[in-house]
Protein backbone atom coordinates (compact mmCIF):
# COMPACT_ATOMS: atom_id res chain seq x y z
CA UNK A 1 0.00 0.00 0.00
CA UNK A 2 3.08 2.67 0.69
CA UNK A 3 4.56 2.02 -2.05
CA UNK A 4 1.10 2.29 -4.17
CA UNK A 5 0.12 5.39 -2.62
CA UNK A 6 3.87 6.75 -3.04
CA UNK A 7 3.08 6.04 -7.15
CA UNK A 8 -0.20 8.05 -6.90
CA UNK A 9 1.80 10.72 -5.56
CA UNK A 10 4.34 11.04 -7.84
CA UNK A 11 1.71 10.66 -10.72
CA UNK A 12 -0.38 13.65 -9.11
CA UNK A 13 2.90 15.49 -8.94
CA UNK A 14 3.75 15.02 -12.56
CA UNK A 15 0.70 15.62 -13.53
CA UNK A 16 0.21 19.00 -11.86
CA UNK A 17 3.90 20.02 -13.26
CA UNK A 18 3.40 18.90 -16.97
CA UNK A 19 1.90 21.39 -19.11
CA UNK A 20 1.41 21.34 -23.02
CA UNK A 21 0.22 23.92 -25.26
CA UNK A 22 -0.82 22.59 -28.79
CA UNK A 23 -0.83 25.60 -30.33
CA UNK A 24 2.88 25.99 -30.42
CA UNK A 25 3.39 22.01 -30.30
CA UNK A 26 5.56 22.87 -27.10
CA UNK A 27 5.59 20.11 -23.89
CA UNK A 28 7.35 21.62 -21.01
CA UNK A 29 8.13 18.93 -18.11
CA UNK A 30 8.47 20.98 -14.77
CA UNK A 31 8.11 17.66 -12.90
CA UNK A 32 11.30 17.01 -11.60
CA UNK A 33 12.09 20.80 -10.18
CA UNK A 34 11.88 20.59 -6.17
CA UNK A 35 9.28 23.20 -5.43
CA UNK A 36 5.42 22.66 -5.04
CA UNK A 37 2.67 24.19 -6.67
CA UNK A 38 1.81 26.70 -3.79
CA UNK A 39 5.27 28.20 -5.01
CA UNK A 40 3.51 30.09 -8.02
CA UNK A 41 0.70 31.90 -5.95
CA UNK A 42 3.60 33.63 -3.58
CA UNK A 43 4.17 37.09 -2.83
CA UNK A 44 7.26 37.38 -4.23
CA UNK A 45 6.98 35.07 -7.80
CA UNK A 46 3.73 36.81 -8.18
CA UNK A 47 4.88 40.40 -7.57
CA UNK A 48 7.99 39.89 -9.94
CA UNK A 49 5.57 38.28 -12.58
CA UNK A 50 3.05 40.90 -12.25
CA UNK A 51 5.65 43.56 -12.45
CA UNK A 52 7.03 41.67 -15.83
CA UNK A 53 3.98 41.63 -17.39
CA UNK A 54 3.39 45.08 -17.05
CA UNK A 55 7.12 45.59 -17.90
CA UNK A 56 6.47 44.34 -20.70
CA UNK A 57 3.61 45.82 -21.95
CA UNK A 58 5.29 48.82 -21.68
CA UNK A 59 7.98 47.80 -23.86
CA UNK A 60 5.47 46.31 -26.78
CA UNK A 61 3.66 50.41 -26.34
CA UNK A 62 6.80 51.85 -27.17
CA UNK A 63 8.41 52.84 -23.96
CA UNK A 64 12.10 53.77 -23.67
CA UNK A 65 13.52 50.60 -22.59
CA UNK A 66 17.44 51.90 -23.21
CA UNK A 67 17.95 54.90 -20.85
CA UNK A 68 21.01 55.97 -21.53
CA UNK A 69 20.78 55.94 -25.23
CA UNK A 70 17.03 57.00 -25.39
CA UNK A 71 16.11 53.97 -27.06
CA UNK A 72 12.85 51.80 -27.59
CA UNK A 73 13.27 48.10 -28.10
CA UNK A 74 10.89 47.11 -30.39
CA UNK A 75 11.98 43.52 -31.81
CA UNK A 76 8.36 42.58 -30.90
CA UNK A 77 7.24 44.72 -33.32
CA UNK A 78 8.64 42.88 -36.21
CA UNK A 79 6.91 39.58 -35.63
CA UNK A 80 3.51 41.80 -35.60
CA UNK A 81 3.95 45.22 -36.54
CA UNK A 82 0.39 46.11 -35.52
CA UNK A 83 2.04 46.54 -32.00
CA UNK A 84 4.05 49.41 -33.12
CA UNK A 85 3.24 52.62 -32.04
CA UNK A 86 3.08 54.71 -34.85
CA UNK A 87 2.57 54.77 -38.98
CA UNK A 88 5.81 55.34 -39.57
CA UNK A 89 7.47 52.27 -38.13
CA UNK A 90 5.02 49.85 -38.68
CA UNK A 91 5.14 50.39 -42.78
CA UNK A 92 8.76 50.59 -42.22
CA UNK A 93 8.73 47.02 -41.01
CA UNK A 94 5.89 45.80 -43.66
CA UNK A 95 7.49 47.41 -46.39
CA UNK A 96 11.01 45.96 -45.87
CA UNK A 97 9.64 42.73 -45.39
CA UNK A 98 7.80 42.72 -49.25
CA UNK A 99 11.43 44.01 -50.39
CA UNK A 100 12.59 41.04 -48.82
CA UNK A 101 10.44 38.86 -50.03
CA UNK A 102 10.78 40.53 -53.65
CA UNK A 103 14.58 40.23 -54.01
CA UNK A 104 14.20 37.05 -52.99
CA UNK A 105 12.19 35.53 -55.35
CA UNK A 106 14.17 37.85 -57.92
CA UNK A 107 17.76 35.98 -57.27
CA UNK A 108 15.89 32.84 -57.23
CA UNK A 109 14.38 33.35 -60.43
CA UNK A 110 17.48 34.57 -61.69
CA UNK A 111 16.41 38.37 -62.27
CA UNK A 112 19.19 39.50 -60.12
CA UNK A 113 22.45 37.81 -61.37
CA UNK A 114 25.65 39.02 -61.54
CA UNK A 115 28.68 37.69 -64.68
CA UNK A 116 25.20 36.73 -66.29
CA UNK A 117 24.87 33.62 -63.63
CA UNK A 118 22.45 32.92 -61.66
CA UNK A 119 23.58 32.89 -57.63
CA UNK A 120 24.27 29.41 -56.15
CA UNK A 121 25.12 30.34 -52.84
CA UNK A 122 25.63 33.65 -50.25
CA UNK A 123 28.13 34.72 -47.84
CA UNK A 124 26.88 36.18 -44.83
CA UNK A 125 29.10 38.38 -43.08
CA UNK A 126 27.99 39.69 -39.68
CA UNK A 127 28.93 39.15 -35.94
CA UNK A 128 27.00 37.76 -32.85
CA UNK A 129 23.35 38.00 -33.23
CA UNK A 130 23.53 38.76 -36.12
CA UNK A 131 25.26 35.58 -37.68
CA UNK A 132 23.88 33.56 -34.82
CA UNK A 133 20.36 34.03 -35.95
CA UNK A 134 20.84 33.67 -39.28
CA UNK A 135 23.04 30.49 -38.20
CA UNK A 136 20.38 29.04 -36.31
CA UNK A 137 17.30 29.41 -38.95
CA UNK A 138 19.75 27.97 -41.65
CA UNK A 139 20.19 24.95 -40.03
CA UNK A 140 17.18 24.49 -38.13
CA UNK A 141 14.67 25.22 -40.92
CA UNK A 142 16.26 24.51 -43.78
CA UNK A 143 14.42 22.22 -45.99
CA UNK A 144 16.96 18.90 -47.40
CA UNK A 145 15.25 19.09 -50.66
CA UNK A 146 15.16 23.30 -51.02
CA UNK A 147 16.43 25.24 -54.37
CA UNK A 148 17.17 28.00 -52.31
CA UNK A 149 20.86 29.57 -52.37
CA UNK A 150 23.32 27.36 -49.98
CA UNK A 151 24.39 29.99 -46.79
CA UNK A 152 28.06 30.58 -45.72
CA UNK A 153 29.27 32.33 -42.57
CA UNK A 154 32.07 34.28 -42.13
CA UNK A 155 31.12 35.33 -38.13
CA UNK A 156 34.62 35.64 -36.75
CA UNK A 157 37.93 37.17 -37.74
CA UNK A 158 40.02 34.25 -37.97
CA UNK A 159 42.39 34.22 -41.10
CA UNK A 160 42.42 30.73 -41.39
CA UNK A 161 38.51 30.31 -41.20
CA UNK A 162 37.81 32.73 -43.60
CA UNK A 163 40.60 31.35 -46.17
CA UNK A 164 39.34 27.62 -46.41
CA UNK A 165 35.67 29.03 -47.03
CA UNK A 166 37.31 30.91 -49.63
CA UNK A 167 38.99 27.90 -50.94
CA UNK A 168 35.44 25.55 -50.59
CA UNK A 169 33.85 28.81 -52.73
CA UNK A 170 36.30 29.28 -55.24
CA UNK A 171 35.16 28.08 -58.44
CA UNK A 172 31.71 29.83 -57.56
CA UNK A 173 32.71 32.66 -56.48
CA UNK A 174 31.24 34.45 -59.34
CA UNK A 175 27.69 32.80 -58.36
CA UNK A 176 28.02 33.22 -54.67
CA UNK A 177 26.37 36.61 -53.44
CA UNK A 178 27.26 38.36 -50.11
CA UNK A 179 25.14 39.85 -47.06
CA UNK A 180 27.23 42.28 -44.84
CA UNK A 181 25.20 42.97 -42.12
CA UNK A 182 26.49 46.27 -39.70
CA UNK A 183 23.89 48.32 -37.82
CA UNK A 184 26.24 50.71 -37.26
CA UNK A 185 28.01 49.97 -40.00
CA UNK A 186 31.32 50.57 -38.57
CA UNK A 187 31.44 47.41 -36.80
CA UNK A 188 35.32 46.26 -37.04
CA UNK A 189 35.02 42.42 -37.62
CA UNK A 190 32.21 43.08 -39.87
CA UNK A 191 34.46 45.49 -41.78
CA UNK A 192 37.40 42.89 -41.73
CA UNK A 193 35.10 39.84 -43.10
CA UNK A 194 34.06 42.48 -45.67
CA UNK A 195 37.21 43.66 -46.86
CA UNK A 196 39.09 39.64 -47.51
CA UNK A 197 35.90 38.84 -49.40
CA UNK A 198 36.20 42.09 -51.47
CA UNK A 199 39.89 41.17 -52.22
CA UNK A 200 38.94 37.42 -52.92
CA UNK A 201 36.62 38.83 -55.94
CA UNK A 202 38.64 41.18 -57.33
CA UNK A 203 41.08 38.84 -57.10
CA UNK A 204 39.35 36.53 -59.62
CA UNK A 205 38.17 40.44 -61.84
CA UNK A 206 34.54 40.07 -60.71
CA UNK A 207 32.20 43.49 -59.48
CA UNK A 208 32.36 42.98 -55.95
CA UNK A 209 29.23 45.07 -56.18
CA UNK A 210 27.07 43.06 -58.33
CA UNK A 211 27.53 40.40 -55.83
CA UNK A 212 26.96 42.34 -52.72
CA UNK A 213 23.86 43.30 -50.55
CA UNK A 214 24.01 45.58 -47.26
CA UNK A 215 21.70 45.66 -44.00
CA UNK A 216 22.27 48.42 -42.06
CA UNK A 217 20.81 51.63 -40.59
CA UNK A 218 20.25 54.35 -43.27
CA UNK A 219 22.49 56.47 -42.85
CA UNK A 220 25.68 54.34 -41.67
CA UNK A 221 28.73 54.37 -43.23
CA UNK A 222 27.93 50.84 -45.30
CA UNK A 223 24.94 51.95 -45.91
CA UNK A 224 26.38 54.93 -48.03
CA UNK A 225 29.38 52.72 -49.11
CA UNK A 226 26.78 50.15 -51.15
CA UNK A 227 24.66 53.40 -52.15
CA UNK A 228 27.78 55.33 -53.54
CA UNK A 229 28.79 51.67 -54.92
CA UNK A 230 25.57 50.91 -56.19
CA UNK A 231 25.24 47.63 -54.63
CA UNK A 232 22.90 44.79 -55.17
CA UNK A 233 20.44 46.03 -52.60
CA UNK A 234 20.06 47.27 -49.45
CA UNK A 235 18.42 46.28 -46.50
CA UNK A 236 17.03 48.03 -43.17
CA UNK A 237 17.94 48.06 -39.61
CA UNK A 238 16.34 50.05 -37.11
CA UNK A 239 17.66 51.71 -33.87
CA UNK A 240 15.14 50.09 -31.97
CA UNK A 241 16.73 46.48 -32.98
CA UNK A 242 19.50 44.88 -30.90
CA UNK A 243 21.68 42.30 -32.91
CA UNK A 244 20.89 39.76 -30.66
CA UNK A 245 17.04 40.28 -31.20
CA UNK A 246 17.84 40.91 -35.18
CA UNK A 247 17.31 37.43 -36.37
CA UNK A 248 13.03 38.67 -37.10
CA UNK A 249 14.51 41.88 -39.02
CA UNK A 250 15.90 41.57 -42.48
CA UNK A 251 18.96 40.15 -40.84
CA UNK A 252 17.32 36.89 -40.58
CA UNK A 253 14.65 37.02 -42.86
CA UNK A 254 16.94 38.05 -46.26
CA UNK A 255 19.06 34.37 -46.06
CA UNK A 256 16.25 32.76 -44.87
CA UNK A 257 14.09 33.77 -47.74
CA UNK A 258 17.14 32.89 -50.28
CA UNK A 259 17.46 29.33 -49.09
CA UNK A 260 13.79 29.06 -50.16
CA UNK A 261 12.57 29.31 -46.16
CA UNK A 262 8.81 30.71 -46.05
CA UNK A 263 9.83 33.69 -43.92
CA UNK A 264 6.04 35.14 -43.20
CA UNK A 265 5.43 31.04 -41.70
CA UNK A 266 8.60 32.02 -39.58
CA UNK A 267 7.16 34.64 -38.37
CA UNK A 268 3.76 33.25 -37.53
CA UNK A 269 5.13 30.71 -35.37
CA UNK A 270 6.64 33.58 -33.36
CA UNK A 271 3.60 35.89 -33.20
CA UNK A 272 1.62 32.74 -31.77
CA UNK A 273 4.69 32.23 -29.15
CA UNK A 274 4.03 35.89 -27.79
CA UNK A 275 0.78 35.84 -27.90
CA UNK A 276 1.00 32.71 -26.17
CA UNK A 277 3.70 34.02 -23.43
CA UNK A 278 1.87 37.31 -22.30
CA UNK A 279 -1.18 35.60 -20.51
CA UNK A 280 -1.01 36.57 -17.19
CA UNK A 281 -2.42 32.89 -16.48
CA UNK A 282 0.79 31.29 -15.52
CA UNK A 283 -0.13 27.72 -16.06
CA UNK A 284 -0.51 28.80 -19.70
CA UNK A 285 2.48 30.98 -19.85
CA UNK A 286 6.07 28.32 -20.61
CA UNK A 287 8.06 31.28 -20.80
CA UNK A 288 6.86 32.66 -17.32
CA UNK A 289 7.05 29.14 -15.88
CA UNK A 290 10.84 28.67 -17.11
CA UNK A 291 12.00 32.43 -15.48
CA UNK A 292 9.90 31.38 -12.01
CA UNK A 293 11.99 27.90 -12.35
CA UNK A 294 14.90 29.77 -12.83
CA UNK A 295 14.67 31.98 -10.08
CA UNK A 296 13.67 29.61 -7.86
CA UNK A 297 16.29 27.32 -8.75
CA UNK A 298 19.01 30.22 -8.10
CA UNK A 299 17.10 31.44 -5.14
CA UNK A 300 16.13 34.48 -6.85
CA UNK A 301 19.96 35.41 -7.17
CA UNK A 302 20.79 33.74 -10.01
CA UNK A 303 23.23 30.89 -7.97
CA UNK A 304 22.70 28.22 -10.39
CA UNK A 305 23.24 28.17 -13.97
CA UNK A 306 21.19 27.24 -17.13
CA UNK A 307 22.46 24.36 -19.17
CA UNK A 308 20.65 23.65 -22.70
CA UNK A 309 21.26 20.26 -24.09
CA UNK A 310 19.27 20.78 -27.89
CA UNK A 311 18.98 16.72 -28.22
CA UNK A 312 17.80 17.33 -32.26
CA UNK A 313 20.65 18.07 -34.46
CA UNK A 314 19.14 21.06 -36.48
CA UNK A 315 18.97 22.32 -33.03
CA UNK A 316 22.38 22.31 -32.30
CA UNK A 317 22.81 25.84 -32.87
CA UNK A 318 19.96 27.10 -30.46
CA UNK A 319 22.10 26.87 -27.47
CA UNK A 320 24.76 29.19 -28.50
CA UNK A 321 22.40 31.41 -30.22
CA UNK A 322 20.47 31.37 -26.41
CA UNK A 323 23.53 31.92 -24.28
CA UNK A 324 24.74 34.73 -27.02
CA UNK A 325 21.28 36.01 -26.33
CA UNK A 326 21.00 36.02 -22.43
CA UNK A 327 24.64 37.15 -21.76
CA UNK A 328 24.44 40.40 -24.16
CA UNK A 329 20.75 40.79 -22.49
CA UNK A 330 21.51 40.42 -18.56
CA UNK A 331 25.57 41.01 -18.86
CA UNK A 332 25.56 44.58 -18.64
CA UNK A 333 27.57 46.87 -16.73
CA UNK A 334 24.82 48.70 -16.01
CA UNK A 335 21.08 47.63 -14.54
CA UNK A 336 17.97 50.01 -13.83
Amino acid sequence: MKLLSQNVNDLEHFQSHYFEYPELKLRLDLSRVNWKRDFLEGDVPRGKMDSAFKEMSALENGAIANPDENRQVGHYWLRNPDLAPDLEIRSAIRDALSKVESFAEGVLSGEFAAEEKQFKNYVLIGIGGSALGPQLISSSLRDVHSTGLKGFFFDNTDPDGIGRLLKILHNELDQTLCIVISKSGSTKETRNGMLEARHAYESQSLNWAQHAVAVTCEGSSLDQLASEENWLARFPMWDWVGGRTSVFSPVGLLPAALEGIPVRTFLEGARSADAQTRIEDLDQNPSALLALTWYFEGNGQGLKDMVVLPYRDRLELFSKYLQQLVMESLGKELDR
